[in-house]
Parts: C-alpha cells; sequence; structure tokens
C-alpha cells in the first residue's frame, strides 16, 4: 500500500466506528486528515462538536462538523477544505443516518436519512470536482450496503437507508463514467462489521472497522486506477459486488415466457 505523504483526505462520519479507524489509517499513512462529524445520534438528534475534536487532536487532523443534511453546509466542508490545504485529493462518504421503521412510518425520518447519506455524498462530489479536474486527480469511495444490493441480506424497516445506499451506487457509477478524462476513479466499499445497528452477525473480534481499513485505503490510493467497483469488506475477507444477467424474458399477451 503506497502512503499517502502530501495528500488531503476528507473522511466524512469519521468521529466513531468505520469513519474513526479510515482517519486514523490515512493520517498513519502520512495523509492530512480531515476529520469530519457532526457528532449527531444515529438517528440525528444532538450534536457533539467534541467526537470530531478528539479524534482531529488525537491523530493531527482537522476537525469539521458540518450538518450535512444541509446543502450549504455540504459546499462549506470542501470549500474550506481547500482553502486551508490547496487541495483535496480523496472523499471517503462515510457518513449516513439510520432510523429502523416500518414502510409506513418510514417518512418521519426519511428526509434526514437520505440528505445525509445520498444527497450530501452528491453535493460534496459536485463541490469537490472542479478541484480534482484541476489537479488531473482525484479518488472518491462512497458507502454502499448489502443490506440495499442483495436480495437475501434484505430486512424489514430499512427503507429509507437501502434506498440511500443504493443511490449512492448509482452516484458513484455516474462519476466513474464522467471522472474516467480526469484521472479521477470513483469505487464504493461495502462494509460488514459488529456493534452497528446494520448489522445482524454475531459479535466477533475479527468484524471490526480495522478489518474494512485495507480496502478504503486502497480504493482511496494512487495505485486504484479502475472505477466502478463496490468491494465488500467483511472480517478481513474482500471480493468485489456485480451483476449478472439472468434468465432472459419474453412477454406476450397471455403471460411471461422464460427463454434461455
Amino acid at each position: 500500500m503506497s502512503g499517502f505523504d502530501g495528500q488531503v483526505v476528507l473522511v466524512t462520519g469519521a468521529g466513531r466506528g468505520l469513519g474513526a479507524a479510515y482517519a486514523r489509517a490515512f493520517a498513519e499513512r502520512g495523509a492530512t486528515v480531515v476529520v469530519h462529524d457532526a457528532g449527531l445520534a444515529v438517528d440525528g438528534g444532538g450534536g457533539d462538536r467534541a467526537v470530531a475534536d478528539a479524534l482531529a487532536n488525537e491523530i493531527g487532523g482537522v476537525a469539521a462538523h458540518q450538518d450535512l443534511r444541509d446543502v450549504r453546509s455540504c459546499e462549506m466542508l470542501v470549500e474550506r477544505t481547500f482553502d486551508a490545504f490547496g487541495r483535496l485529493d480523496a472523499v471517503v462518504h462515510n457518513a449516513g443516518l439510520l432510523a429502523i421503521e416500518p414502510l409506513e412510518e418510514a417518512h418521519r425520518h426519511w428526509d434526514d436519512i437520505v440528505h445525509s447519506t445520498l444527497d450530501a455524498a452528491f453535493h460534496i462530489t459536485r463541490t469537490a470536482w472542479p478541484i480534482m479536474k484541476q489537479q488531473r486527480y482525484g479518488r472518491f469511495v462512497f458507502t454502499t450496503s448489502s443490506r440495499a444490493m442483495v436480495p437475501r441480506e434484505s430486512v424489514a424497516g430499512f427503507s429509507a437507508y437501502a434506498a440511500s445506499r443504493m443511490g449512492a451506487f448509482g452516484l458513484m457509477l455516474a462519476v466513474c463514467a464522467e471522472g474516467a478524462d480526469h484521472g479521477i476513479r470513483a469505487n464504493a466499499i461495502s462494509p460488514v462489521v459488529t456493534g452497528t445497528r446494520t448489522s445482524t452477525r454475531e459479535l466477533s473480534d475479527e468484524l471490526t472497522p480495522e478489518h474494512v481499513v485495507p480496502a478504503v485505503l486502497h480504493l482511496a490510493s494512487s495505485e486504484c486506477t479502475y472505477s466502478g467497483v463496490v468491494v465488500h469488506a467483511e472480517g478481513g475477507t474482500f471480493h468485489t459486488v456485480g451483476w449478472v444477467d439472468g434468465q432472459a424474458l419474453q412477454f406476450e399477451s397471455e403471460g411471461v415466457v422464460q427463454t434461455a
């Protein structure tokens, strides 16, 4: 794994859990890390600036506290990063909220979850875009989830979360296509860890955020020369997630006829 000396890396939702593990790893490899975290509770309540401050002090990074549910705050996060350091090499879109609710009640937190998880990734990306185009270099790491992409992993109560994480997959593909001519690469991580409300795995020492870190480091590095890939990371094992064409269907007035 190459280092990140001289690079500036922005990690959203970096105060705890996966984001904190990512931020520490980037700092250990020489990056200047912008540790973003609004300090919100998992459902969007509260707002503790000390969460980002503590980790930034620990790793020698810079804390940022913008509430990513607000468009202008997303723009300011990137603008202030660029104003401070004159460049932005990688963005890890880790931030997001979660509320587990039955479908008929999902409207209560839908906007908060979509704004912080999907919309924020879009607004941060579009604001960072001209910076990276000017540099002729940039890396975006989006976050998706098997909850959104794999039918057997889907669970009740995750409608807003799943829709947002699947939306991030689509956004990643669009960024992949548009960035190809500008030295910009976009990929996604699909992490599985215990200790989060999105995981139904049994507690295990091998399902920790640190076991996801190697994939994120690679996707955010200059060594990553490809785009459009989702890496599923679980317990130190990694594999790509893709779509497979299924059996062809022919629609007729009498019904659906399956063809080989």
